[in-house]
């Protein structure tokens, strides 16, 4: 239950819904436990324009009573007509963009924090290398026919989406493609399978090196790449995990001390070995990049689905 309510007598009741709105207590939500992915610093959901998106609530009170709207992230007026919340699984707006949930009830709205919910560019929104005049280029699964060799969607980043949160240590501005590109809006594809495994590596890495909840430092060299720009990279594979948003070149401070080393590399290596162990789900890629011919020695890390090894 809320706080203590102490109802007015029935004589005092005006009828006026301002003075409900100002009486009446706000409707308490927030996002369960698992809405943050199997690391617990997850802050991001991903959905498709009118899709359905998982969001699980916890509420006081009788959730049947709850509607629900959205509000652009940034923005502070809710939009649509208020819907009954039915469930874990809320239809999502129609057009792309970042969003936060906003649950009402008796003339109140009050927005749960903590998860944003990004509605994506299908990819069918592209037309052929350029996606609303963002060249992105071709992908081997539209030369070939296979559409699981593709992102499903892209999001749509405007000026001031780059700061959003995407989990604890990373947001969206760490995953656009290093192109030389101007104007708006730009294009990424992300997986959050990539996100829960960086966020389950900083602790694993923490744990190993008794550092408890001392927040390290985490840098992403490299996240998303086009097609386009992935053909420019000296020793890029051509079917890069990056042109599908489930790849990061990623330095961490293992240790705390203020600089990137190899020892660091390794310790990140020896974490994603454990993650992996535990989550056989989040399988993918780990490649060590430590040669002299980089300035900061890095590792890279991808949710492939399957165990991939190398040194760069």
């Amino acid at each position: 239950m809320a706080g203590a309510f102490s109802w007015p007598e029935p004589a005092e009741l005006p009828v006026s819904l301002e003075y409900l709105s100002a009486v009446l207590p706000a409707p308490r939500a927030r996002a369960s436990a698992d809405a943050y992915g199997k690391s617990g610093e997850l802050l991001v959901r991903l959905a498709m324009p009118g899709g359905s998106v998982e969001y699980p609530l916890e509420v006081q009170g009788d959730p049947g009573a709850l509607t629900y709207q959205w509000i652009r992230t940034g923005d502070s007026l809710a939009f649509g007509v208020p819907r009954p919340l039915g469930g874990a699984d809320v239809p999502a707006p129609t057009t792309p963009g970042f969003y936060r949930l906003a649950v009402g009830q008796a003339n109140q709205l009050a927005i749960v924090d903590g998860i944003t919910v990004a509605v994506m560019m299908p990819f069918e929104r592209k037309l052929g290398a350029t996606l609303n005049g963002y060249r992105i280029g071709t992908y081997l699964g539209e030369r070939f026919g296979e559409p699981s060799e593709r992102p499903a969607g892209f999001l749509e980043v405007y000026p001031g989406d780059e700061n959003i949160r995407l989990t604890k240590h990373l947001r969206v501005g760490d995953f656009l493609s290093h192109d030389d590109q101007r104007g708006w809006p730009r294009y990424v594809a992300i997986s959050t399978n990539l996100l829960d495994k960086l966020e389950l590596v900083a602790t694993q890495v923490s744990s190993i090196n008794g550092l408890g909840h001392t927040d390290l430092k985490m840098d992403i060299n490299s996240g998303y790449r086009t097609p386009e720009h992935n053909r420019g990279v000296k020793r890029a594979a051509r079917d890069s995990r990056h042109q599908y948003g489930d790849a990061a070149d990623v330095v961490i401070d293992a240790n705390g001390d203020g600089r990137f080393t190899d020892y660091d590399s390794r310790m990140v290596a020896l974490a994603v070995e454990l993650v992996e162990r535990s989550h056989p789900d989040l399988s993918g890629g780990l490649g060590l990049y430590t040669s002299r011919r980089y300035h900061t020695p890095y590792v890279h890390i991808d949710a492939r689905g399957r165990r991939a090894r190398w040194r760069g």
